[in-house]
């Protein structure tokens, strides 16, 4: 197992662990990943009286889910109108609702069963780093706007004002957005899960499934659980026990590095109002300052496992490019993780067989987009709702084995385009 020297695991200390699985259970759903889906899925499966599984085969949080920039975002990729028109009249309106307002799912969690994850609800500022990236942002705008959504146009100066400094020709604000500790959520919607009910084991690692008579049989090291359905919330952490759902997800590297707290006068110009801020273009960075002035700064990383933050010198480079004065400051943590990527951007849930799902590939937007899945998916499971949009097959994307090589390739084109101001 790789440590995941994040700041977020330094700021929560030690925790008592999950145990692992042992011998023969009985369930009726039995949930494979204790990320952001799988506990969401399971908290609310279990509020409704339903005997729920979750095996991680490390500990809550070891993912992404607890390993992101801490970034609550609204929305996804495409324009809402674009959703729209792929999902069609019913299934689109639904998605663009639940994605776009997110967010109040998870600060409605956070609330309600008293998680104490730092958080923070400044909104969300989406930032045009050129030209050419206004007009389709403006367009955005003026799609929230016309649904009544509370978005803000920003011009250079208010982008100034809020960034501190002068390197963005325009921007939106969505009010909705927010930030918080990833993994301290994701610890306390796991207990929140364990205390309406929901069975959580941990260092349980799925060897196989497969279907046995009227039920779903996951078998692990040391014992197996017996469910009438099976949900898959691996994301970009799935692995080759279900080898056709791991091909069909990218996933991409992301880094993060953070500064010991800023000094009271750069904190009161960067980001003061508590926003979280993240570039447009092909290959940008992401930061947000936390409720103790740190700077957290995130972008692409080289794909394998990397920690502390020398090997992140170019997310501190893109800090000093944007705020020259932090020359002094000193950094105290950098940690990478992998995030699902699909080739549509969109989420992907799937039903191959009756009581066998998947759900995969947040792109980016997993914090708000995870914890509204799992929802979801717990109200279809228990026949109380209708998913957000129809199950699609699984397709293995050609030459998955060569990601990597991808990847970086796809990261040298993004790099040289957003330098050109094309995108």
């Amino acid at each position: 197992m790789n440590t995941v020297a994040s700041l977020y695991a330094a700021d929560g200390g030690s925790v008592p662990a999950y145990p692992p699985l042992d011998g023969a259970q009985r369930a009726d759903v039995v949930i494979i990943g204790a990320g952001l889906t799988g506990l969401s899925a399971a908290l609310h499966l279990a509020e409704k009286g339903v005997k729920v599984f979750v095996l991680e085969a490390e500990q809550p949080g070891w993912g992404a889910s607890g390993r992101n920039g801490g970034q609550v975002n609204p929305g996804l990729k495409p324009l809402p109108s674009q959703v729209e028109q792929d999902f069609g009249p019913v299934y689109g309106p639904a998605l663009v609702d639940a994605a776009w307002n997110a967010p109040n799912l998870v600060f409605d969690l956070i609330e309600r069963h008293g998680i104490a994850c730092a958080a923070l609800r400044g909104g969300t500022v989406r930032a045009a780093t050129a030209p050419a990236q206004l007009a389709p942002l403006r367009q955005l705008t003026d799609e929230c706007l016309k649904r009544g959504w509370p978005v803000q146009w920003l011009e250079p100066a208010d982008m100034q004002a809020r960034s501190g400094n002068a390197l963005y020709c325009g921007g939106m604000l969505d009010a909705r957005g927010g930030q918080l500790d990833p993994l301290a959520y994701t610890r306390g919607l796991a207990q929140a899960a364990t205390k309406a009910g929901a069975s959580l084991y941990g260092g349980t690692r799925v060897t196989s499934f497969g279907r046995e008579g009227d039920a779903w049989q996951v078998q692990t090291a040391q014992g197996s659980v017996r469910a009438d359905k099976l949900l898959f919330a691996t994301n970009g952490y799935t692995d080759k026990a279900w080898d056709a759902l791991r091909r069909s997800v990218v996933p991409v590297y992301s880094g993060i590095v953070a500064s010991a707290p800023l000094p009271e006068e750069y904190a009161a110009r960067i980001l003061a109002q508590h926003e979280v801020l993240y570039e447009l273009g092909q290959i940008t960075t992401y930061y947000r300052v936390d409720a103790q002035r740190r700077l957290l700064m995130g972008g692409r990383s080289y794909s394998h496992h990397l920690q502390g933050p020398s090997a992140f010198p170019y997310l501190m480079q893109r800090a000093l490019t944007l705020w020259p004065e932090l020359a002094d400051i000193s950094w105290t943590h950098g940690w990478n993780g992998q995030l699902g990527i699909t080739l549509d951007h969109y989420p992907h849930w799937h039903e191959p067989e009756p009581g066998l799902l998947a759900c995969v590939g947040y792109n980016g937007r997993g914090v708000a987009m995870a914890t509204v899945m799992g929802q979801h998916i717990a109200h279809y499971v228990t026949g109380q709702g209708t998913p957000l949009f129809p199950p699609t097959p699984i397709k293995p994307i050609a030459g998955h084995f060569g990601w990597k090589m991808g990847v970086a390739g796809r990261i040298l084109w993004g790099r040289l385009a957003d330098r050109l101001g094309r995108v």
